[in-house]
């Protein structure tokens, strides 16, 4: 994995629409975020605002469909889909070849690698790295159709399971994530992991199925392994972490924060 982005206090972690909150001291109609309209009403794309240097970027070859809300600065790359309706925040990164699902919220200074499958349902927190080939899936018992024979679809369908991504979480390249998952803040997955349960902040996930490995500190430094004591503190930043006790282990979080 490549191209590390350091933690920026300030952005939403809750994925909300960035055309509701313009930055500070900006005028609403000086919002560079871009709504992509109906074919009906043209089938372009409206620019709210006159900060053109602001304005999202997408690649000739992108395509957006109509419903899609992109944040200001956002990069879209060559053939990459974004279905909508979905919302991708300010700042963010789509690597080329990459799926967006509709029914997904991004929030801001989200960088997503190439090739990656982001199915319907996934909402992803700011500050969030997914390397290259990254799939998530949605559904646990899929078929293409019903066995023929049988006398009606099963009704009502199962609606898909959400997954979370959760602030500052880093996600490496091919990794596959399970359906109606939680991956806590500061999370790192190991590439080539297989996440098929709730991750624990700070939790390094290894193998398939995933298992805790370590634990990792905001700024991406190790803190030891598994079984990590209290207190806990990076080597790195100077952060200290507290060890407490659920159901599911050891759990940490973050003291005073370090220099």
């Amino acid at each position: 994995m490549s191209g590390r982005r350091s933690a920026r206090s300030g952005r939403g972690a809750t994925g909300a629409p960035p055309a509701e909150h313009a930055p500070a001291g900006t005028p609403a109609d000086q919002d560079p975020t871009i709504v992509m309209r109906p074919p009906s009403a043209g089938g372009a794309a409206a620019v709210r605002g006159r900060a053109a240097a602001d304005a999202p970027h997408i690649h000739p070859t992108a395509i957006i469909e109509p419903g899609v809300t992109l944040g200001p600065q956002t990069a879209i790359g060559e053939g990459a889909h974004v279905r909508g309706p979905s919302v991708i925040g300010r700042e963010c990164i789509v690597g080329e070849k990459t799926y967006i699902a509709d029914g997904v919220t991004i929030a801001d200074g989200v960088k997503i690698n190439t090739h990656v499958h982001i199915c319907g349902g996934v909402t992803i927190e700011s500050s969030v790295m997914i390397a290259a080939g990254v799939v998530f899936t949605n559904e646990r018992y899929p078929r293409a159709a019903d066995y023929q024979g049988e006398g009606a679809a099963p009704s009502p369908m199962p609606e898909v399971l959400k997954t979370v991504v959760r602030i500052g979480t880093t996600i490496g390249a091919g990794a596959l994530i399970g359906p109606g998952v939680d991956i806590g803040p500061w999370a790192m997955v190991g590439m080539g992991a297989v996440v098929t349960r709730d991750v624990l902040p700070h939790a390094l996930m290894v193998g398939a199925p995933a298992r805790v490995a370590g634990w990792v500190c905001v700024c991406g430094t190790p803190l030891g392994g598994a079984a990590v004591a209290a207190p806990a503190e990076c080597k790195r930043c100077g952060r200290r972490y507290q060890v407490t006790y659920g159901p599911r282990g050891r759990i940490l979080s973050a003291l005073e924060p370090g220099p």
